[in-house]
């Protein structure tokens, strides 16, 4: 049984009706991650961000890009994050951070930013963009792994330097013979 083109008993096409639950989906969370205090959880909720993303990727018809996503930003990216919180997070700290001290500062440039970015996306000729946006998947990864194997290798690196760092700053921080109480 075929379910049809729009929702039944409206008009709404099911693409736009997931388009929008992804995209509701994608800002909750971002608006998650800034106002949560919890940094455990607005991990996760970057976590859900970038996996509704990678729903808006796949529905322009990019299943590379979105797999990409997953891997990358979901796999490696967030959870690199979740457990550099988890091994350097200190129970000690201030009530209120700095970041909660500039919510003004932050809602001003976050306006001016979102201007701009619709006047970018008003002036620009999508009908071009959409022409020279096609590329096959084995010509993609021919740049990514050929062109740009360098760059991709060292962000590996970076990535796993940043893992091992974290362990260590978290194996001194707990061993430190000179706090009291010990």
């Amino acid at each position: 049984m075929a379910i049809g083109p729009t929702i039944p008993l409206t008009t709404i096409p099911w693409d736009d009706a997931l388009f929008a639950l992804l995209a509701g989906t994608m800002l909750l969370a971002a608006i998650a991650v800034v106002t949560l205090r919890d940094i455990i959880r607005c991990g996760l909720a970057m976590m859900v961000c970038f996996g509704a993303l990678a729903g808006i990727y796949v529905m322009a018809g990019a299943p590379l890009v979105a797999a990409t996503q997953v891997l990358v930003y979901i796999g490696a990216i967030s959870v690199l994050v979740l457990f550099a919180i988890m091994l350097t997070q200190s129970k000690i700290g201030p009530t209120r951070l700095v970041f909660q001290t500039q919510a003004v500062a932050g809602a001003v440039v976050a306006i001016i930013l979102a201007v701009v970015v619709l006047l970018a996306v008003g002036a620009t000729d999508w009908s071009a963009i959409a022409e020279r946006a096609h590329t096959d998947t084995a010509e993609l990864a021919r740049r990514l792994f050929g062109d740009w194997v360098l760059p991709f290798e060292v962000v590996g690196v970076l990535l796993l330097a940043a893992v091992v760092g974290g362990v260590f700053l978290a194996k001194r921080e707990r061993s430190s013979p000179d706090e009291p109480g010990e």
